[in-house]
């Protein structure tokens, strides 16, 4: 069995600590059982190496979180990104075509898909072993897992089983994605459960669907296509459309903490960061991420959060709401995590005369470095603060440490690589700062070495 995890979309219910770059499963709020804090995506990822799944796991998603995940859980993980973010149903397809052209993963083989984001138990990951075995049993195109829905949601797809069950597993009736409120309490009523969003089927399957869609089996092809894919979820596309469908029940903790009310019920500390919250005060609680303090009295049941994108002030129950006014406050993402470290955009700036100025915090950890790139819309500065490195400037090599300051002009190649965890502080100047502005020449150090000359020192 193949696992393809799904890690996507933007996480707005999550604002102002999820953006674009850093949506919601790379949160660091939650404990692990050492009481570090850990991300969603590093908690499941532990949870699957516990039950010996890694090795079998590749995890899809978007081209602006690849960084991220090798940031936390390692360089050495399996990624399939998307070009551009369709939902599920395209990512899935990519995925899989991918395992099938790419990895040359048997028809025969079962491909099971999961968020990378569900807060379950550990036995959670047991039941995703036994979809294996419906599959071959049942003979079913689709394997499901459901919990028992505790109220009407009209936020998950519910999954009707037949009147007839078999001990192990069931069949299915029909599946409805995210009906509303009075359809949803009709089929709680009907033994309805939720969808945990774990679709299990054998890799043939899939793509006898992109065929009977007039759609490519070879990844490149696929690839070329997928600007114009139906944006669709998975859900409507396929399940909802499948003949002989079986599921399996989990009788255990499951949540979705996509929002700040239920996402603060697994967040054991009052405060995360810098702040006071008076003793008196009652289920409120403040995540920080400033160097400013927070000061929280007689405000209860309230959720208070502040990152470099904003600050969110809101009553829990409310909170969701977000979603509906983020489209008013984007901008670009104020903070990221890189595989060689992060860096914070300190301040924006964009003057009439048509000029910008960017300044940002960059944290590079030590053995890591910034790949040798060049820019052609700006000039940079760096300023070292913490911690000291290597630089090379036009195939030219120098040591730097605290204190040194580097002009980087317009047009001229550059990297860094970090003896200890290091800091800069970078000034951009120019006529547009974007990330799209950055040529990678070469990435990792040993190539940038290869291609230097290694007796030119200079300072």
């Amino acid at each position: 069995m193949k696992l393809v995890l799904l890690s996507g979309g933007s996480g707005k219910r999550l604002w102002p600590l999820s953006n674009d770059a850093r949506s919601k499963q790379f949160l660091k709020v939650l404990e692990d059982e050492n009481g570090n804090l850990e991300s969603m995506v590093q908690r499941v990822w532990r949870q699957l190496k516990k039950n010996n799944l890694i090795d079998d796991a590749i995890i899809a998603t978007g081209k602006n979180q690849v960084e991220m995940i090798y940031s936390q859980i390692g360089e050495d993980t399996s990624t399939v990104s998307e070009p551009e973010r369709r939902d599920t149903f395209p990512a899935i397809a990519l995925a899989t075509v991918y395992l099938y052209d790419l990895e040359n993963v048997s028809p025969e083989e079962v491909i099971t898909i999961l968020p990378v984001d569900p807060y379950v138990e550990d036995r959670f990951f047991e039941r995703i072993k036994d979809l294996e075995n419906v599959i071959a049993t049942s003979q079913a195109d689709l394997a499901l897992i459901g919990v028992t829905p505790t109220y009407p949601s009209e936020k998950y797809g519910y999954i009707v089983p037949k009147k007839q069950q078999d001990k192990d597993f069931y069949m299915v009736d029909y599946f409805k994605e995210k009906p509303d409120h009075e359809l949803a309490q009709a089929l709680i009523d009907q033994s309805a459960l939720w969808n945990c969003g774990v679709f299990a089927f054998k890799l043939d399957y899939m793509l006898k669907v992109l065929k009977e869609k007039g759609l490519p089996t070879q990844y490149e092809a696929l690839l070329k296509q997928y600007p114009i894919l139906l944006k669709n979820s998975f859900d409507f596309e396929v399940v909802e459309k499948a003949q002989h469908i079986a599921a399996i029940s989990y009788n255990g903790i499951w949540k979705d903490l996509g929002t700040w009310n239920v996402l603060t019920e697994e967040i054991p500390n009052y405060l995360v960061g810098k702040g006071v919250v008076d003793k008196d005060t009652k289920n409120t609680h403040v995540i920080n991420e400033l160097d400013i303090p927070i000061t929280l009295i007689g405000i209860n049941d309230a959720i208070v959060v502040a990152s470099p994108d904003g600050i969110l002030v809101s009553h829990k129950e409310a909170s969701q709401k977000i979603k509906s006014y983020t489209h008013a406050i984007e901008g670009r993402p104020m903070y990221e995590e890189r595989r060689w470290g992060w860096y914070r955009v300190l301040e924006y700036k964009k003057y009439p005369a048509g000029n910008e100025v960017l300044t940002k915090r960059i944290g590079i950890n030590a053995g890591k470095n910034l790949s040798y790139q060049v820019h052609y819309k700006r000039n940079e500065v760096w300023t070292v603060i913490k911690g000291e490195g290597v630089l090379v400037l036009e195939d030219r090599i120098s040591h730097i440490r605290v204190g040194d300051v580097i002009h980087i002009p317009l047009a001229s190649k550059h990297a860094v690589r970090a003896t200890t965890d290091m800091e800069l502080i970078e000034v951009q100047t120019g006529s547009e700062l974007v990330e799209e502005d950055i040529y990678r020449i070469v990435v990792s150090w040993k190539e940038i070495e290869s291609i230097i000359q290694p007796n030119v020192m200079s300072k």
